[in-house]
């Protein structure tokens, strides 16, 4: 089959592979319809992320059809239209039993998670495309994808189209459980740092769950024209002083609740985002927290600050004592996406939402290296990509 390969920072290519098969019982074949490229992929793409091997499949963002299924499979069946979560989990062991599924204990080779473990003092689960620190799956840009415990992930789909639903699988669970953490009252006021595809469905979210206002911060007109779409007031962060403006629109108390969305590629503007960027180069630091920063100021006292833009290892310079002096409440981490992804469904057949508002590029399988850097580099207003094998799979003997 064709997939979308790993070869290095910034190197990714259409390749022939292997066709997965069937390894467990409970597994099951998806031939790929869609696909997206998600601002995580990014930082695979620019080698911020350690665990990369050459070779490996990327995606994490994926659904399309069940073309085979393992023999302990009862609730999938062959012909079944599914979207699948980024995060592999069992179904069964503590963490799921929890509906923690990012943590599953059972999804996360045992050498993957001695690695993980080492670093973070503790394992979480398996990921599509997302390095062998979480596994080494292949990933969903691809013709075919084997999924695990198919059960328990793959969320069936009927009287949808493909766009509608795409997005159950990631962003919109990630966006939402962002907003979810913030423990909103009605009429709270939600300041959102980034207007990618997490800041524009945590924005939509906030509306949903009860904010009274959203404030969004990004410096790219065309994000910020999305978010106020969306019912956002923007804030152009390209203008400075965002923290002060926030004090401002608020009466001076400073927003209910901040969401980072951003993550460990920040830019920023000013000295301090130089200082992040050298840090980073000279590999003193590996991650550059400036929305994080921006968040933690903004955010009034006794209030929360969530973080679904993904961190990878070390920051500088966090404001631990506004933290502290402000006894702020944080939120983090990989989304439980099984968790969300019914819910969710339902409030898409209930014309609540509709996900495929935030798609500005269609590309085939082939064109998917170009729109990598395309995506990287804001270029023509690119806010989100969705990826279709140009050439359809064959059907498999």
């Amino acid at each position: 089959m064709r997939a979308l390969c790993w070869n290095g920072k910034t190197d990714v290519q259409v390749e022939k592979v292997p066709d997965p098969e069937i390894l467990n019982p409970r597994d099951a074949i998806v031939k790929v319809s869609l696909a997206a490229i998600c601002g995580s992929d990014l930082h695979l793409y620019g080698g911020f992320v350690p665990g990369m091997k050459h070779g490996d499949i990327l995606g994490h963002e994926f659904m399309g059809e069940v073309v085979e299924v393992g023999s302990a499979c009862r609730r999938v069946k062959v012909g079944d239209r599914v979207v699948v979560p980024f995060n592999i989990a069992c179904g069964v062991c503590w963490a799921c039993r929890r509906e923690e599924f990012a943590f599953c204990q059972n999804t996360n080779p045992a050498e993957s998670a001695m690695l993980v473990e080492k670093v973070y003092g503790g394992t979480c689960g398996g990921m599509f495309g997302y390095t062998h620190l979480f596994g080494g799956y292949a990933g969903g840009q691809a013709e075919y994808v084997r999924v695990p415990f198919a059960d328990v992930g793959c969320l069936t789909i009927n009287g949808h189209t493909e766009e509608e639903v795409l997005f159950l699988g990631d962003i919109f669970p990630t966006g939402y459980m962002a907003v979810e953490n913030c423990n909103l009252r009605p009429g709270s006021v939600v300041a959102v740092f980034g207007c990618g595809p997490v800041g524009q469905f945590a924005i939509r979210s906030a509306f949903l769950l009860g904010a009274g206002r959203v404030l969004a911060i990004d410096s790219f007109p065309e994000r910020l024209q999305m978010a106020a779409a969306g019912g956002a007031e923007i804030i152009d962060d390209a203008l400075g002083h965002v923290v002060e403006r926030i004090q401002e629109m608020t009466s001076g108390r400073g927003a209910d609740a901040t969401i980072d969305a951003v993550g460990l590629e920040a830019h920023g503007h000013g000295a301090v985002a130089l200082y992040d960027r050298a840090k980073q180069v000279l590999k003193l630091q590996s991650d550059r927290p400036t929305a994080l920063r921006q968040a933690i100021r903004a955010c009034r006292p006794g209030g929360t600050v969530s973080v679904p833009g993904v961190y990878g290892g070390f920051i500088d310079k966090f404001p631990f004592g506004a933290a502290f002096g402000k006894g702020l409440t944080f939120k983090m981490g990989q989304t439980h996406t099984q968790r969300f992804m019914r819910p969710l469904l339902r409030r898409i057949e209930a014309h609540e939402i509709d996900p495929s508002f935030l798609i500005t590029h269609r590309v085939s399988l082939e064109e998917a290296p170009d729109a990598y850097k395309m995506f990287r580099d804001k270029q023509d207003g690119c806010i989100k990509v969705v990826v279709t094998p140009e050439k359809r799979a064959q059907a498999r003997a």
